[in-house]
């Protein structure tokens, strides 16, 4: 089996779980250190993975949300896993989230999938083999890209949440960002990424990231024709932030952020 084949295993798992707890009342959430919310689901699913892991991939290494790991970048093979991407949504009763998965070699993402069973939806992609989605109750996968868009004037922007970027201390940058483009929605979480990926809107961003919001979507967008840098326009999922775009606008938008 391949490392796609795995990770398409593990989202498989995943959805078991997550969709066995999803709209329970019984659900017990608690909130975490950093004050974000986390439910039973997040951690049995990421021990669930984490369990598949150690008996496939005893070498490999594993950072996940709940249970840990380095955030660095490492030589060799790194499991990234989020669990439940959207737990606030998963715990109020909104479809958009997912189960990110992905395999990192040597700091470079190789695979990633996200799994969205609430809303019916997969999407997954390896080094050099494209970006797809599938709808999980049927039907075939179709290979998705990014649009052609390129004017930033006319992109569509996803920016995730205002607070985010006030406290990342960037709420200027993000008023200079609305101005320069043509349109503007605030997607959260893995939803504005795959909708760059799909061509849908052309532009996604945000603060206060960690690898494994990150290494799952940035190779989707890349393999879909898109580019996935942190904010400061660096390729990878280790600096804190993402910015992703369908690559005609991207120095464009990186250029706005940057500007004093």
């Amino acid at each position: 089996m391949s490392d796609l084949d795995d990770a398409l295993q593990l989202a498989d798992a995943a959805d078991r779980v997550t969709m066995s707890h999803y709209l329970d009342p019984a659900l017990q959430v608690r909130q975490k250190a950093d004050d974000t919310p986390v439910s039973e689901a997040d951690t049995m699913t990421e021990r669930t993975l984490r369990d598949m892991l150690a008996r496939t991939h005893p070498e490999d290494r594993i950072l996940g949300e709940e249970l840990g790991g380095d955030r660095l970048a490492h030589p060799g093979r790194e499991w990234i896993i989020d669990p439940i991407d959207g737990t606030a949504n998963y715990i109020r009763g909104v479809p958009v989230w997912a189960t990110l998965v992905a395999l990192a070699v040597d700091g470079v993402v190789t695979v990633g999938v996200a799994s969205a069973p609430a809303v019916g939806r997969r999407w997954w992609a390896q080094a050099g083999g494209g970006a797809w989605v599938q709808d999980v109750r049927g039907g075939d996968p179709r290979r998705i890209h990014v649009s052609d868009v390129d004017d930033l004037t006319s992109a569509y922007l996803s920016y995730n949440g205002f607070s985010y970027w006030q406290e990342a201390g960037k709420q200027d940058a993000l008023l200079r960002l609305i101005a320069h483009t043509g349109r503007n929605r605030a997607f959260g979480d893995f939803w504005g990424y795959m909708l760059v990926a799909e061509g849908a809107i052309d532009l996604a961003g945000e603060w206060g990231l960690a690898p494994y919001d990150m290494a799952a979507v940035d190779i989707i967008v890349r393999e879909a024709g898109g580019t996935f840098t942190g904010m400061d326009g660096i390729p990878g999922v280790w600096q804190g932030s993402a910015l992703a775009s369908n690559g005609r606008i991207h120095q464009a938008a990186c250029d706005v952020i940057a500007a004093e």
